[in-house]
C-alpha cells in the first residue's frame, strides 16, 4: 500500500536541532495565530468558527487538530499538518561549493541562490564542527539540503501553561548535576523542568511572554531521518 502524507517546513534554532538528533526533543510548542478566544457561551471560537464545549465543560479545542470546513481555505487545522504527515526541518546552515578539482578548493556561498560548479558539501551550525565567515539563516534553506525528516505523531491544542514537567523534557529540558536546565545556553538553572521551559520559552518569545499564557499547537513527533 503507498502511504500518502503531506509534508511542510518547520524551522528549528541550532540548539533544538541537536536535542532532536539525541532524542532528548519529541515535542514543539507554536503559538496559533490569530489566538482563538472562548465567547460569552464557553464557546471556543478560531478563525471564524465556534466549537462547542466537551461533556466536561471545557472548550472543544481538540477539534482544530483535525481539518474543518472553510469558506475561504476550504479547511481550518494546524498549519504544521496533522497525525502522520511528515515535517522537513530548516536549520541554519552554510554550503561549500567546489572551484577547483585539481586543486581541491571550495568556497563558501554568498547566498542561497548561489549554485555549486562541481560539486557542493552543506555544513550545519548544531553540528559545532565548522565556522564559516557568514552562516545562512534557516529560512532560507531550500528543501533538497534539509537532513531531517520529522513524522507527526500527534496534535493537540492547549494553553502554554498547560505543559506538565513530561511535557517539558519531551520539548528537551534535560537534567544536569541536581538540576534541570533548558536547552539554550543563555538559559539559567531552574528547579523544575516547567521552570526551566517557561525560561527557554521567554528567551525565544521574549520577557513576560510565557504569563500572557497563549493557546498554543502542540506538536508531537519522531524523527525519520536521518
Amino acid at each position: 500500500m503507498i502511504r500518502i502524507f503531506k509534508e511542510k517546513p518547520i524551522l528549528f534554532s541550532a540548539p533544538m536541532v541537536r536535542a532532536i538528533l539525541d532524542g532528548s526533543k519529541t515535542q514543539t510548542r507554536r503559538m496559533i495565530n490569530p489566538q482563538p478566544f472562548i465567547d460569552a457561551q464557553g464557546n471556543f471560537c478560531w478563525n471564524g468558527f465556534c466549537f462547542g464545549q466537551d461533556s466536561s465543560g471545557n472548550p472543544r479545542s481538540d477539534t482544530l487538530a483535525s481539518p474543518l470546513p472553510n469558506s475561504k481555505t476550504g479547511k481550518i487545522s494546524c498549519p504544521y499538518g496533522k497525525q502522520d504527515d511528515q515535517l522537513w526541518v530548516k536549520e541554519t546552515w552554510q554550503g561549500y561549493r567546489q572551484v577547483s578539482i585539481e586543486y581541491d578548493e571550495w568556497e563558501e556561498m554568498d547566498s542561497p541562490k548561489d549554485r555549486h560548479d562541481y560539486d557542493f558539501k552543506p555544513v550545519y551550525r548544531a553540528d559545532g564542527k565548522s565556522d564559516p565567515n557568514k552562516w545562512l539563516p534557516s529560512i532560507f534553506m531550500p528543501r533538497e539540503f534539509s537532513r531531517i525528516q520529522l513524522e507527526i505523531v500527534s496534535v493537540r491544542v492547549e494553553r502554554l501553561n498547560d505543559c506538565s514537567p513530561q511535557d517539558a523534557i519531551d520539548e528537551g529540558i534535560h537534567w544536569r548535576g541536581d538540576k534541570f536546565i533548558g536547552v539554550l545556553d543563555v538559559t539559567p538553572e531552574r528547579t523544575g523542568p516547567v521552570m526551566a521551559y517557561q525560561d527557554l520559552w521567554e528567551s525565544i518569545n521574549g520577557a513576560g511572554s510565557w504569563d500572557k499564557n497563549p493557546w498554543v499547537w502542540v506538536i508531537e513527533f519522531k524523527v525519520v531521518k536521518p
